[in-house]
């Protein structure tokens, strides 16, 4: 089940919650509405990243909890927080802009997902407790442009 709050003020408001699954085709379509055309791919591929961090690894797809994302737009910036109920992880220092750091090791697939988040948004964050990441994209003039087409 998916549960979705709208507002509209001057900026964009919404909540969308889910039970934990992978099945994510629907929520990634409600999160990517607003987008312009030309980011949605490349920002399909991030968010999907986010959201399947937090129902596996996170919640360990356990039906019983839930993933809530809330999203804005402000101005040409679009933001999106995502909270899972897991125990959470030490999440990586965002100080350094060294990203070779999240590249993929040689023991299967650790890193990839973070190493496409730092790819693909603007910013990324962290709680100190590593179970909520906020995620922005630019999308004005002055951003570069996707990287997928």
């Amino acid at each position: 089940m998916i549960a979705i709050s709208n507002r509209t003020q001057e900026r964009t408001l919404g909540t969308i919650s889910f039970a934990s699954t992978l099945y994510l085709c629907p929520v990634l379509d409600l999160l990517l509405a607003e987008i312009p055309q030309q980011w949605r791919a490349e920002l399909r591929l991030g968010l999907q990243e986010a959201l399947v961090n937090a129902a596996k690894h996170g919640n360990q797809l356990d039906p019983s909890k839930t993933v809530l994302v809330r999203f804005s737009v402000i101005g040409d910036q679009y933001w999106w927080e995502i909270a899972d109920q897991g125990s959470g992880f030490t999440p990586p220092c965002t100080c350094s802009t060294d990203y070779s750091e999240h590249l993929p090791c040689d023991e299967g697939e650790c890193g990839r997902g973070l190493f496409i988040l730092y790819q693909i948004f603007d910013q990324v964050h962290w709680n100190s407790q590593g179970t909520e990441l906020k995620l922005c994209k630019q999308v004005g003039s002055r951003s570069r442009l996707p990287l997928v087409c």
